[in-house]
């Protein structure tokens, strides 16, 4: 079909991505109501969120993968339906366990994230590129947060229940419009899934994020918890092995090590952790009771407000990141961003005494979320080739992911184990939570500062390994070309002449030289060389003063 619609391309992958983003954090605010209804304990409902993160976790990069080989839009589709059908089970399920099946088959619409990122690069011009890349992650992060400002309305209007039958209406009909309107994918990736780097990718992945979720019920130094900590870092260095060996990896090691991907996904983990803690805790923060002596008393739909202030600044960041780049380049603004919400969390922590200040720093954290996931992504997709955007995109997604449990494992350790008098949380714990979300958030900006250094010294290294590879060859090209004079004048009869003497102490060429019988074409060979010297040290001359004025034309932190 023709592939000459990138704009309803666009708009379908926007409707599901979204809808699917928005579950994250959707069910979240409505915990309480089902656990009440279905007779469960805090322990099992907690299961609904887990479930859903270490299937999505596992989801993502291995049918990331096979999209990459059979068809991005083919396995997008599905990724629709299981959300679709997962979200049916959960609302009509008659017991805890039933919703947490739901949840798991929903789950594996975190498969829509990479290949999301893969069909734009397939359908969309290289010029738009960016752009479109931006405005898909800055939907994925405003859905994130989107869902805890809309489960409280929605809850009130349609139940917990209707919360699972919206994305069914929005899935269903995003899959049908992907069906018709998106053109399969032009390009494949050679080979299959390995089976042993799935079940030991997957295998790390369930036994690193349960304990993560579930430490801070089960006490972190507890026997499961820590075998299961021990068992996903055997788990992990056995599928680097694996990998490493495979001639068609699940995931390129060699490719995972470039600076432009390892440093981003080092920055996601950082990201990940900083955001999520944030999410999580931001609500249950301003909600806290005037009484405690810190909290603003906030209700659930005035806390949604005060959310709403980050949800916009994340949109106007996310859609802008892309054009941003023509003057700000996409490593700049991650560093920039990395500063503006370490600046958010440390005033939220220590700047929290009134409604204003908490929104102030709701907005300006919404500017570095939006503008930072935006730009990560787009290095990471710009960094790999096309028949690996599906994996490394998908990798770097499910290392964010990573990075969110770990945020709100050590948020929730640090606001539990300061708890005052009344049995609410000190507030202490809060703040050290928020500075440590800060710290998390400026560490990402330190990683693509030292990737920045790493790639710029290569860069150089390379650039004088060129300028004397070309001096070289033009060394030769010259050293030659008199050989060939002299050999064409040696073929003159020896009846034309007396050779002259050789003078003492002459190089080899010189002395090849002062065989020529003709002192004129003897002269001229030697300025031809000459010449030829002197082109050689132009041309190294001039790449060296390329090479040291080229940061000065564009963005210090840009590497080309």
């Amino acid at each position: 079909m023709s592939r000459s619609h990138p704009g309803l391309t666009f708009a379908i992958l926007a409707l599901s991505v979204g809808s699917f983003a928005t579950l994250q954090s959707l069910v979240v605010p409505v915990l309480p109501v089902i656990q009440s209804d279905l007779h469960t304990t805090t322990a099992g409902v907690t299961w609904t969120m887990t479930a859903w993160l270490i299937a999505a976790a596992v989801a993502t990069p291995l049918l990331g993968r096979v999209g990459d080989i059979v068809g991005k839009r083919r396995i997008f589709v599905l990724a629709l339906l299981a959300v679709a059908l997962g979200s049916v089970i959960a609302a009509v399920a008659p017991s805890i366990g039933v919703v947490i099946a739901g949840r798991v088959i929903q789950g594996f619409g975190g498969a829509m994230f990479p290949l999301a990122f893969g069909i734009i690069r397939d359908e969309f011009p290289a010029r738009r590129l960016p752009s479109a890349i931006g405005a898909i992650a800055s939907i994925i992060a405003i859905g994130s947060g989107l869902g805890t400002v809309l489960a409280g309305p929605l809850a009130a209007a349609l139940s917990w229940r209707g919360l699972f039958l919206l994305p069914v209406v929005l899935t269903v009909t995003a899959a049908v419009l992907a069906l018709i309107f998106i053109p399969e994918s032009p390009t494949r990736a050679a080979g299959g899934v390995n089976p042993w780097a799935a079940v030991l990718l997957s295998g790390w992945l369930v036994a690193l994020l349960l304990p993560l979720s579930t430490g801070a019920q089960l006490g972190w130094s507890s026997l499961g918890v820590i075998g299961l900590f021990v068992l996903a870092a055997v788990l992990l260095a056995s599928w680097i092995l694996v990998e490493l060996r495979s001639r068609h990896p699940l995931v390129d090691m060699r490719l995972m090590r470039e600076p432009g991907v390892w440093s981003m996904n080092a920055a996601a983990v950082f990201i990940g952790a900083s955001m999520f803690a944030v999410f999580a805790f931001f609500p249950r923060f301003v909600q806290t009771p005037t009484s405690t002596g810190y909290g603003l008393g906030a209700s659930v739909a005035e806390s949604g407000m005060l959310m709403l202030p980050m949800l916009v600044t994340m949109a106007v960041t996310g859609f802008l990141s892309g054009p941003l780049a023509r003057w700000v380049g996409f490593r700049s603004q991650i560093v920039l961003s990395a500063a503006l919400m370490g600046g958010a969390s440390l005033s939220l922590a220590f700047l929290h005494g009134s409604l204003f200040a908490v929104a102030a720093a709701s907005g300006v954290f919404g500017l570095g979320l939006g503008l930072i996931y935006a730009a990560i992504t787009s290095v990471v997709v710009q960094s790999v080739p096309a028949t690996q955007t599906g994996i490394a995109s998908g990798m770097n997604a499910n290392l964010r992911t990573v990075g969110s449990a770990v945020g709100a494992a050590v948020m929730t350790a640090l606001v539990t184990g300061a708890i005052a008098p009344d049995g609410l949380p000190a507030e202490s714990g809060y703040t050290e939570g928020f500075a440590t979300a800060g710290i998390l958030a400026l560490a990402a900006g330190v990683v693509t500062l030292v990737a920045v250094g790493i790639m710029r010294s290569a860069r150089r290294t390379a650039e004088a390994e060129t300028a004397a590879a070309v001096e070289a060859e033009l060394l030769v090209e010259a050293e030659a070309l008199v050989e060939v004079e002299v050999e064409a004048l040696e073929l003159v009869p020896a009846g034309a002449g007396e050779r002259e003497a050789v003078p003492s102490g002459a190089t080899e060429g010189e002395s090849r030289l002062s065989m020529l019988r003709d002192p004129a074409l003897r002269e001229a060979a030697l300025q031809e060389a000459e010449e030829m010297a002197q082109l050689a040290a132009k041309v190294e001359a001039e790449l060296a003063a390329e090479g040291a004025g080229h940061g000065r034309g564009r963005e210090t932190l840009e590497v080309a």
